[in-house]
């Protein structure tokens, strides 16, 4: 006779034993199922990592179950700590002061330390039996264990690009809990708390470098102001508003005066300190709504969403009070010499690009003498556009040498014999003609082709002086140096090689530098002067009375001549007081054992002057004017001629 099904297994005690093995079999990979799939629910809606690792622990101990939860990670310090980021069912102040680490010593056994140090799971630690916890440095933990009534523990290594981070552990009230399917499932749950973890990580590297993408978009990462994009965009939305309340703007453009020299001369690095120093003077005289941009190389741009013409006077007057002071870039004071253009809304336009061009082109009118500031007015972008027309075909008329290389005389007074000539370059531009010396030489310094300039002259000088030279001619030919030239490093080794590529005596090139040059940076012109008289070369201080410079400067100064400048020269017969600077000024210079030269001899009552107070050469319109160097022999005849 046979039993029913459930009364066989009823009198079969193994059979018993088997089905209840294999109800906790199911019931514990249920709760791992369980566990997981809440867990996969958390990563899929976390934002935040430790929102993430406290969201997690909280689903396996009220979704899994499980008694207690935690995750640590491992720290790469000298003592290899453990750092517990997160724990239900415990606090992570009471796993800390437990100080265990995940070094192979006798305080990093436990299960967390064992998967991190290892990268494998620590499986059903029985807390309160096993040997590892004997051990007196970790009965903390055990009377933690009672106290929170977990028996069993078990860690699962969070692995991240190759390395483990740290550890995920839970806890069981059953000391037999964690069969094989478990460990299976919660190690699934391990390796997606890390994906999870990886994943948060580069969403918020992502998001970083998409701020950063933004930030380099919209502001300049020198001096952190917002750039030439953003003021348009703030600028475009203030015109909007400014409309709409039938009110006015102000946008105010700031130049910063030989900012190219100065990176020429002190280098990059003190040209970027500049501009921080100066963008944190002009940010303490703004107000919160205004808003400062740095919108070129050295160009500021500040935008004032409300006032006229009268506030923006006062805000440019103060703005060039906090920009005055001298700033140390490399040791040295500099000079800002900061000039501000101004436009205004809607007088000056109505579109923001328009406003900032004009803002722009006012600067070009800027006079000291007026302030500093300037106002926009009509026909300034039409002289701007020639302006940066002319630019290019400057550079052009260099490289292609297509500049003019003219001489004017210089007379010695007392014998009436031509002494030498001094090179002045000239420009025939093929459209607008010849163009005024001073225009297209300001136009050089705006496009900084002041040194590619000079080494045309320095060039067609050399030449010049090999050509006569080589006809027996010995006249010394003088070239004018600005104060760029004097920063620039490679000036005298330029001056060197062509002595040795041309091999002509050095008294027959002479150098002229005007007083205010000198006096702009004179520790440097000095060096500068003292090697250029190495080479043997005659030096001439150009425009003397001009440039404020002491007498004990000059005295230091090798120098051999100094030129008297016409402004004295000219009026000297009408004017007593310019007759009175003029002899002063030659008997200053022969005590001093110098040659005096005077500049714009235009009449023969000038020239007689000049030769009763014993000036030794005379240039100027009386002798000649500028004439191109091919002339200047056929002039030198006529002149000789007349003289004898």
């Amino acid at each position: 006779m046979e039993y029913p099904a459930n009364e066989s297994n009823k009198d079969n005690p193994d059979s018993s034993a088997t089905n209840g093995e294999l109800l906790t079999k199911f019931e514990r990979a249920t709760r791992a199922l369980s566990t997981l799939s809440a867990g996969n629910h958390t990563l899929l809606h976390a934002s935040d990592e430790q929102e993430l690792l406290h969201d997690m622990c909280q689903v396996i101990v009220e979704k899994g179950g499980y008694r207690v939860a935690g995750v640590a990670y491992a720290e790469h310090d000298e003592d290899k700590s453990i750092r517990y980021m997160a724990g239900i069912g415990v606090d992570k102040e009471s796993m800390e002061a437990l100080h265990y680490t995940w070094a192979d010593t006798e305080m990093g056994h436990t299960a967390m330390a064992t998967a991190i140090r290892t990268g494998q799971p620590c499986v059903g630690r029985h807390i309160l039996t096993d040997p590892i916890y004997a051990a007196p440095a970790y009965a903390p933990l055990r009377e933690l264990a009672i106290k929170l009534g977990f028996a069993a523990f078990t860690a699962f290594p969070l692995r991240l690009d190759g390395e483990v981070l740290g550890a995920l552990g839970m806890g069981t009230i059953e000391p037999d809990a964690f069969d094989e399917n478990e460990i299976k499932l919660l190690s699934k749950l391990a390796d997606d708390l890390a994906y999870g973890i990886a994943n948060l990580r580069m969403r918020i590297k992502q998001q970083a470098a998409e701020a950063t993408i933004a930030r380099l978009a919209f502001y300049d990462p020198l001096t952190e102001l917002p750039n030439r994009t953003l003021l348009l965009d703030r600028l475009q939305d203030a015109i909007h508003t400014a409309k709409q309340h039938h009110r006015a703007i102000v946008l105010l453009h700031l130049n910063i005066g030989h900012f190219r020299e100065i990176n020429q001369v002190l280098g990059y690095r003190s040209g970027d300190q500049l501009l921080q120093q100066l963008a944190q003077r002009l940010m303490h005289t703004l107000k919160e709504s205004d808003m400062l941009a740095r919108v070129g190389e050295s160009e500021f741009a500040l935008l004032l969403p409300s006032g006229g013409a009268d506030y923006a006077i006062q805000v440019a007057q103060r703005l060039i009070i906090a920009l005055h002071d001298s700033v140390e870039v490399a040791g040295l004071m500099v000079d800002p010499r900061v000039s501000i253009g101004i436009a205004l809304y809607p007088g000056h336009g109505t579109e923001a690009d328009t406003l900032l061009r004009r803002a722009n082109a006012a600067t070009h009118d800027v006079c000291s003498a007026q302030g500093g500031y300037s106002f926009y007015a009509g026909g300034q972008e039409e002289e701007s556009t020639r302006r940066l027309s002319l630019m290019g075909d400057l550079r052009q008329a260099i490289e292609q040498n297509e500049l003019l290389l003219y001489c004017q005389p210089k007379v010695d007074i007392a014998s009436r014999r031509v002494c030498g000539a001094e090179a002045l370059v000239r420009w025939q531009h093929p459209a607008h003609g010849m163009l005024a010396t001073m225009e297209f030489i300001k136009l050089a310094e705006h496009a900084g082709l002041i040194t590619p300039l000079t080494n045309w002259m320095l060039d067609a000088v050399f030449s010049q002086s090999y050509t006569w030279h080589e006809a027996g001619l010995e006249r010394a030919l003088s070239v004018n140096l600005s104060a760029h030239d004097l920063y620039d490093p490679l000036l005298i080794d330029r001056i060197q090689g062509l002595f040795s590529t041309w091999g002509i005596p050095p008294e027959l090139i002479q150098f002229e530098l005007t007083e205010s040059a000198l006096m702009e940076e004179p520790t440097v012109a000095l060096e500068t002067l003292t090697k250029l008289k190495k080479l043997g070369t005659r030096l001439f201080i150009d425009d003397y009375g001009t440039g404020y410079s002491s007498l004990s400067y000059l005295q230091k100064l090798p120098v051999d001549s100094i030129k008297i400048d016409q402004s004295f020269v000219m009026p000297m017969v009408a004017s007593s007081d310019s007759a009175v600077i003029v002899r002063s000024t030659i008997e200053l210079g022969h005590n001093l054992d110098l040659e005096v030269v005077a500049e714009g001899v235009d009449s023969q009552a000038v020239w007689d002057h000049l030769a009763e107070l014993g000036c030794d050469v005379a240039q100027g319109y009386l002798v000649s004017m500028p004439m191109p160097a091919e002339q200047f022999s056929n002039w030198e005849s006529e002149w000789t001629r007349k003289s004898a």
